[in-house]
């Protein structure tokens, strides 16, 4: 058997099953080496947590059974292409492959239209829907400065 449609399956029948226990219709499994490390569902309304996505919630609970923040070496299954933060995730944990079932237009279709935050991210600052204003980055470049200096830093 194709281990891949396992583990697929997994992170669709966890979709499935969330819906029942209150949360939305998504979720996700990460691999290693052929095991599954971390699971995960959305539980946004749930939680009251906007962040609470599939995604996010098994990158965190893989980063901290694995005991770090660089998941190199595994991959992620989930039921939806993800949203721009939780591919934003999936690119700052450093998953060596991601497979997806439903498409963001799939997801669109049934009220999770993430594209006015894709439109969104390619406007200036100025333009977007949020007032966005730069404030005190004279002050702001100091943690900066001592990040680019420090020679005691993890660098990610």
């Amino acid at each position: 058997m194709d281990l891949r449609k396992k583990y697929m399956r997994k992170a669709i029948a966890l979709s499935v099953e969330n819906i029942k226990n209150g949360g939305g219709p998504f979720g996700a499994v990460i691999v290693k080496d052929g095991k599954v490390v971390s699971t995960g569902v959305n539980r946004v309304t749930a939680n009251n947590d906007p962040t609470a996505h599939a995604e996010v919630n098994a990158i965190r609970k893989a980063a901290k059974k694995l005991g770090t923040f660089d998941l190199a070496g595994c991959e992620i299954y989930t039921s939806c292409e993800p949203c721009p933060m939780c591919l934003g995730a999936v690119y700052w944990a450093h998953l060596d492959k991601m497979y997806y079932g439903n498409t963001k237009l799939d997801a669109k279709n049934i009220g999770f239209d993430d594209s006015f935050i894709y439109d969104e991210i390619e406007l200036k600052p100025e333009n977007r829907k949020i007032e966005t204003t730069q404030f005190l980055a004279d002050e702001a470049i100091v943690a900066f400065e001592a990040w680019a200096n420090s020679e005691d830093k993890t660098e990610y």
